[in-house]
């Protein structure tokens, strides 16, 4: 048995669209939803199998999420915490992530996740700008605050889940000694529950404050381009941190509301074959992946024959109709790209089992959001007109505001459309395209560059590995695209390698797209959640 579906039976996309309705309950806690509603029901169910270093497999169940995250919320209570209060949470792939965020929810206080990868600056700014009152954090992460002065000086405690140190309590001991009933607040929709940080690719990170709701906004999304999950033997799993927006709200709760099992998994550093593995032994059936993770997988010459995926689902960056095809090839199955930002996500999307789906293009507005390309002035862009990708409020999965940032929050509308900042084009399908973010669009001799589509035709050269082009200030073209370029293993940079590389996307495109520069860089710079750096990039160029 699994959760219900919230998309109608329809398969057909524009009866389903019409059909979908919003069903939004007078009282809801995602902590309840996700843990307590599953463990009145069978507390034995598996809800998350957790795959250790050593290749040991621990099952956690439902019922005991329940008691853990009952004492944690206790606990919390003991030292003052209540309804509105910020609690981070610096922790990589675990149960104890699960059981940290349900307890946060059921006391009615916010959590807030911080990714691993954070250097020490970052975890400072968060905690900060936040106000977070405490920290539920590793070894790895107490090794961080140790690093940085005044760190964590304005945290009122805290809790090491690999035991006491520097400061810290031992997260285990804590709940051990609190009791394991809890009554749950009783939050509506709209009450705060989750603040994550904007990734910060232009100006300083902001928090993006989003109500209990959140998760029932994310159900439409998650169903549409997992084809109609929750089907039977589904098992959830990503790479992602569950610290952002994409792991935890594109995976862990969604899976946890619907009864699917979630693979856990803690990876310091993406590694493709490590992944396919990973695949193959915990029999993962639906998988959301980012475009710079399926395009590392691309370079595993003999993928892992034992995985048997049912669904794709990748997202944060422009998928391309290369990645597209190879999935096709080496997965045999069709990616099905989505779209949508921290503050809002998961509102464009493809759906392969009802053919919506197109090489080159994200895919349609998932039912229930109110999705457009829109010009300066708010009004629509008409097909294959380039604008802005916007969202029309109110949203269910819309963030609440910008924390502690109001003029911010008011600049991101204009009248009722949320902006993205993204720009994209809708066709005569009403498919839409990603074309780059605002900044990252080229202007050069007059033409308007994506980066999307060059990078798509970078990849394809075959000493490629990962590339991404930005605009390089030009007196006589206004911008020229210059080219950073990661190479396979075995391919050494080269002028006659740059060459080859500028004359093959000469060919493939067109005169004015191709690279008049290429860089040949070791490692390309990254956001936590596998985006590139774009802004790093052009300070370099």
């Amino acid at each position: 048995m699994y959760a219900s579906h919230v998309l109608p039976t329809a398969r057909d996309y524009g009866a389903l669209y019409r059909s979908f309705r919003w069903q939004i309950p007078a009282r809801y806690n995602i902590g309840v939803d996700v843990c307590d509603r599953w463990a009145e029901i069978d507390p034995a169910r598996t809800a998350i199998f957790n795959l250790g270093a050593d290749g040991a497999v621990e099952q956690v169940s439902y019922g005991a999420l329940r008691e853990a995250s009952n004492r944690l919320a206790n606990a919390l209570a003991a030292r003052g915490i209540g309804r509105g209060d910020r609690i981070a949470l610096l922790l990589a792939q675990g149960p104890a992530v699960a059981v940290s965020h349900i307890a946060i929810y059921k006391l009615g206080a916010i959590a807030l996740p911080l990714a691993m990868l954070f250097g020490v600056d970052a975890i400072a700014y968060r905690l900060a700008d936040s106000g977070a009152r405490a920290l539920i954090t590793n070894a790895q992460g107490l090794a961080k605050l140790a690093a940085g002065r005044d760190v964590a000086s304005g945290l009122e405690f805290v809790w090491s889940i690999d035991g006491s140190a520097d400061g810290a309590e031992d997260f285990h001991a804590v709940l051990a000694r609190a009791a394991s009933d809890f009554a749950p607040v009783a939050t509506t929709p709209d009450d705060p529950a989750l603040m994550v940080y904007t990734s910060g690719t232009t100006g300083p990170p902001k928090g993006a404050l989003h109500a209990h709701r959140v998760l029932l906004g994310h159900l439409p999304g998650i169903e549409f381009p997992h084809e109609f999950l929750p089907q039977p033997g589904d098992r959830f799993w990503t790479p992602a941190d569950w610290a952002w927006a994409g792991g935890l709200l594109n995976v862990l709760l969604p899976g946890l509301h619907y009864g699917v099992p979630v693979v856990a998994q803690k990876f310091d550093k993406f590694d493709p074959e490590q992944a396919f593995a990973v695949m193959a032994k915990m029999g993962v059936r639906n998988a959301f992946i980012p475009p710079t993770a399926l395009r590392m997988l691309r370079s595993v010459p003999r993928p892992n024959a034992n995985v048997r995926l049912r669904s794709v689902g990748s997202g944060g960056e422009a998928l391309g109709a290369e990645t597209y095809e190879w999935g096709k090839s080496a997965l045999g199955i069709t990616i099905n790209e989505f779209y949508g930002q921290t503050e809002c996500n998961l509102v464009l999307a493809s759906c392969a089992a009802i053919d919506v789906s197109r090489p080159g293009a994200i895919g349609k507005p998932v039912p229930g959001h109110r999705v457009a390309v829109i010009r300066p002035d708010g009004s629509r862009c008409a097909a294959g007109e380039l604008g802005q990708i916007a969202i029309e409020r109110p949203d269910p999965v819309m963030f609440l505001q910008y924390w502690g940032k109001p003029d911010a929050t008011c600049e991101k509308f204009i009248g009722e459309w949320m902006t993205t900042g993204d720009q994209g084009v809708t066709d005569a399908d009403g498919y839409v395209a990603f074309v780059g973010r605002d900044d990252d669009v080229i202007t050069s001799s007059g033409y308007r560059i994506g980066p999307t589509e060059i990078e798509d035709c970078l990849i394809r050269h075959p000493a490629v590995a990962l590339a991404a082009v930005v605009g390089k200030p030009d007196a006589l073209r206004t911008e020229i695209v210059k080219a950073f370029i990661v190479l396979k293993s075995g391919h050494p940079p080269s002028q006659a390698l740059a060459a080859d590389i500028q004359g093959f996307v000469k060919t493939r495109l067109s005169a004015h797209e191709y690279p008049r520069e290429v860089a040949f860089i070791d490692e390309m710079p990254m956001t936590t959640t596998g985006k590139v750096i774009r802004r790093l990039l052009r300070q370099r160029a």
